[in-house]
């Protein structure tokens, strides 16, 4: 029977909370008395995550799961659940059970009122850095005033999508990937529900300050032609600053004391202050040329190790 939910959870060493996330996902959707479906997607943990999603699969065919051939990261790990899922609605969460598994059900109510894009508004965040915290809000904030989308605040991939959306977005194949943004990008009807976010059941966050970082210029250089904008700024800015500078070193040399502005202290200064506004410039152009490069390649986004209850023709 064609499932009518299909829960996504990208895997990576995960192996203490599996047992726990299927049980949760199990007892939330028997409540909908509808048809669904678990995708699991291991991406390449080194624990036994892997031989547990074989294992829940053997226990009950509802669990479907799919090993990526190494560690893609979490945006293609979501990428390969919404290629393979089946369901009329897609829920995306994290294994970690810090969206609580029960929310789906006020997700599936605004589905069911005609929402396509049901996403998960976080009104507290128990046991995340204040560094965390804040860095979260000052980048949804920062992305929604330099893209020409509106990226709700304070959300995450903890949300329900309508299949003509995951459809849609199957469209566009881009490597560097920033779901949040193309599910907004896509527009349909959206709203949002709020929960409180949980603490990890289990594990060690997989969420490094580097992660955040190349998470956070996927996100811009994705939909954002701002920092292009902002180089040909900083050049502006420097030619106008070299221009009053000009003119303040002729009337020291005029009207002023001898030698104004002179000696090789300064000629360094300006020297270092013009070199690191080219050396930034550089890297701006060197972030979006890198991403022109890998959409060129044309490799797969991702590439399957081995597959549970997952049909070959769902390819």
């Amino acid at each position: 029977m064609k499932p009518t939910f299909s829960i996504i959870a990208p895997v990576h060493n995960e192996e203490p909370v599996l047992e726990e996330l299927h049980r949760r996902i199990t007892d939330v959707m028997a409540q909908t008395g509808e048809p669904w479906e678990l995708v699991l997607v291991d991406d390449g943990s080194t624990d036994r995550s892997a031989e547990m999603i074989a294992q829940l699969h053997e226990k009950d065919d509802r669990v479907k799961g799919l090993s990526l051939s190494r560690n893609y990261q979490f945006q293609i790990a979501v990428t390969a659940g919404l290629d393979y899922c089946q369901g009329d609605a897609v829920i995306l969460i994290d294994a970690d059970l810090q969206d609580p598994p029960e929310v789906i059900l006020d997700m599936i109510a605004k589905w069911r009122e005609g929402y396509d894009v049901v996403y998960g508004v976080r009104e507290d965040r128990e046991g995340e850095t204040w560094f965390k915290k804040v860095t979260a809000k000052g980048f949804y904030r920062i992305i929604n005033s330099i893209t020409h989308i509106n990226i709700p605040v304070d959300t995450g991939d903890f949300r329900l999508m309508d299949r003509r959306v995951v459809e849609a977005i199957g469209k566009m194949p881009e490597r560097n990937r920033f779901l949040r943004g193309m599910v907004s990008w896509v527009g349909f009807k959206q709203t949002g529900v709020y929960y409180k976010r949980e603490p990890r059941y289990a594990g060690a966050t997989k969420f490094t300050v580097r992660k955040m970082t190349r998470f956070a210029m996927d996100a811009i250089t994705g939909f954002s032609y701002a920092p292009l904008q902002l180089a040909t700024w900083m050049g502006f800015f420097v030619a106008v600053l070299s221009v009053l500078a000009i003119i303040v070193v002729i009337l020291l040399r005029l009207f002023g004391p001898a030698d104004p502005l002179l000696g090789q202290a300064t000629t360094l200064v300006v020297v270092l202050f013009l070199g690191s506004v080219q050396l930034i410039s550089l890297g701006i152009i060197g972030e979006y040329l890198g991403r022109i490069y890998d959409e060129v390649k044309g490799r797969p986004l991702y590439l399957i190790d081995q597959k549970w209850g997952v049909n070959e023709a769902e390819e």
